[in-house]
């Protein structure tokens, strides 16, 4: 991602369309419903914000890379939690809607946080000293609350305003959402076209071993702790989806390094992959049993 243009304004702009239409179909009532089920939130929370980067380093000691750069990448990708497209996934499979968009909303907020701190970590340990610049916690955690918390706050203020406008727009914005972030995704590969092959050899291991196993602990975890299968589909789904789209633009906009963007770019394509399991795989469930209902 060399040229201006898509650093500087179609991924900025195409960020923003996809946040903005997160926030078109959220209400205050969605930050206020983790005192519904804290314990629900709170295993999704935790699973999101702590266990998410804790496996993704473990995973890469373990599956070495000889680039440090992808290994950042996924580090970043690790740091870019939930994201609109698990409401929709979380939907279709039959999961806790409600509870995914609380999720959703919740770890938005936490970023601002999380991403500087642990992107600086991730470079600090991968790269050698010279070979970075470590980001300003404070410039940094502004960048992403424009990025972020911005648009979904306009489109949380359209929706107060306008609601059957808000409702009306949904659909367009979500597929549009959709376009842009293959769009996105594409950019990112197409951009080091030559060297895609080598690359996805060295992170696509780490980036599948880390989708499969946040799923797994996202659904796992849920059920020991007694929630009802909804829930634990959906805590599963936020822990194995994120924002893969967010994590491409902290690499390109804030690091200006289109090498770090492949990594989140590979783990949004194998997460559909495996989304699109889960969701048939649920859907066949509930036909067959009404289980979901319990």
């Amino acid at each position: 991602m060399e040229t201006n243009f898509i650093t500087e304004l179609l991924l900025p702009l195409s960020l923003g369309i996809i946040m903005l239409g997160m926030g078109l179909s959220l209400v205050p009532n969605d930050f206020k419903r983790i005192a519904l089920y804290p314990k629900a939130a709170a295993i999704g929370i935790v699973n999101q914000i702590i266990i998410l980067p804790l496996i993704g380093f473990l995973l890469l000691m373990l599956i070495p890379m000889r680039n440090p750069e992808l290994a950042v990448g996924i580090m970043i990708l690790a740091a870019c939690p939930g994201g609109p497209t698990s409401n929709l996934i979380s939907h279709i499979s039959r999961g806790d809607t409600a509870l995914s968009i609380t999720l959703t909303a919740i770890s938005s907020m936490a970023v601002v946080f999380t991403i500087p701190l642990i992107v600086n970590l991730a470079m600090r340990h991968f790269l050698q000293a010279g070979e970075y610049v470590p980001l300003p916690i404070f410039d940094t955690m502004i960048k992403v609350i424009i990025i972020t918390l911005v648009p979904v706050g306009i489109g949380m203020l359209i929706r107060s305003k306008a609601p059957k406008f808000s409702d009306k727009m949904n659909r367009p914005v979500k597929v549009m959402s959709g376009i842009l972030l293959i769009v996105i995704i594409l950019a990112a590969i197409l951009n080091d076209k030559e060297n895609f092959f080598n690359f996805f050899a060295q992170a696509g291991p780490v980036a599948l071993a880390l989708n499969v196993a946040m799923l797994l602990v996202g659904y796992f975890s849920a059920r020991i702790f007694s929630l009802k299968i909804s829930q634990s589909i959906t805590i599963s789904i936020e822990s194995g989806i994120q924002n893969g789209t967010l994590g491409i633009a902290i690499a390109a906009t804030l690091l200006h390094n289109p090498t770090m963007t492949i990594s989140p770019a590979i783990y949004s394509l194998i997460m559909f992959g495996t989304a699109g399991l889960i969701i048939a795989w649920m859907n066949l469930k509930v036909k067959g049993s009404k289980v979901v209902a319990r």
